[in-house]
């Protein structure tokens, strides 16, 4: 997927949104700009971008992750935590594969305990 991913140049592709659907493209940043405002929430802003950073990894967005990784360490992040942010989300990845095993037990009966 990263071969498709072009930092400068993607932009234009948001062309479809802005003639198409200009007011939902609106709300959604006005949205952003409210979630990653630099001031006005509990959570300071280089926490959030961890946690969107954290999220980008964990869905695999390029896009995230270039963001917010790059977002954080503006907010002042170091890259031990850009590591241990990298390493909660494999941890929460990983945990959710162990966790969704149990369903292809329950629903194949095999190996069933009840």
């Amino acid at each position: 997927m990263t071969d498709f991913f072009d930092r400068e140049g993607d932009g234009k592709y948001d062309k479809a949104y802005k003639e198409t659907t200009p007011d939902i493209l609106k709300a959604f940043g006005d949205f952003n700009n409210a979630v990653f405002a630099e001031d006005g929430r509990e959570i300071p802003l280089k926490y959030r971008e961890l946690i969107a950073y954290a999220v980008g990894l964990t869905t695999q967005c390029t896009y995230c992750i270039d963001a917010h990784s790059n977002a954080a360490v503006k907010a002042g992040a170091t890259e031990t935590e850009l590591a241990e942010t990298a390493w909660t989300a494999s941890a929460i990845r990983a945990g959710g594969a162990f966790a969704h095993g149990r369903l292809g037990f329950k629903l194949t009966g095999v190996h069933d305990h009840s």
